[in-house]
């Protein structure tokens, strides 16, 4: 898979008899995903016709998706996106940017692993650090002293207890 297309979502589900699909988000909201004007499923674009928000989903018109019969082949595909049409706002990162990253603690510089996995909870997310132990670190500013995707590194501020 190109490495410029960043998961998105999943269709989850049809919605109506004239080809709408239902997409289940995995961003903070679903507002991210309606203005995008190409989706794209199995590597494949897809122009988005129509998005809107119903609850916690977009409902999109998909081009070349006319009916209920062709929306239905479509439930269960994961949505990416072209990573380069979204602008993220100083300090803000993908997830899968995320991922790999190595962890170090900002005071002495020893690696505490890498991290594994980007916990979505509701206060914030949690990075979960993999290395000799397993760490738990709150996505905030007094843990996180500093994030380069470029180099690869996150900076980690540990207290007693981590």
């Amino acid at each position: 898979m190109n490495k410029k297309l960043i998961e998105v979502g999943k269709i989850v589900n049809t919605h109506g008899n004239r080809g709408e699909v239902k997409i289940q988000p995995w961003a903070d909201s679903p507002e991210f995903l309606v203005g995008f004007e190409t989706i794209f499923i199995k590597g494949l674009p897809i122009k988005v016709l129509a998005a809107r928000i119903h609850k916690s989903c977009v409902i999109a018109t998909l081009e070349g998706i006319p009916d209920i019969n062709s929306a239905i082949k479509l439930k269960n595909q994961i949505v990416f996106i072209d990573k380069d049409e979204v602008s993220l706002e100083e300090g803000q990162h993908f997830i899968a940017d995320l991922i790999g990253l190595r962890a170090l603690d900002s005071e002495t510089g020893d690696e505490l692993g890498i991290v594994s996995d980007v916990l979505s909870l509701p206060s914030n997310n949690v990075y979960v650090i993999k290395g000799e132990r397993e760490i738990l670190v709150p996505a905030v500013p007094d843990f996180i002293k500093g994030i380069d995707i470029t180099e690869g590194i996150i900076n980690i501020h540990l207290i007693e207890g981590m």
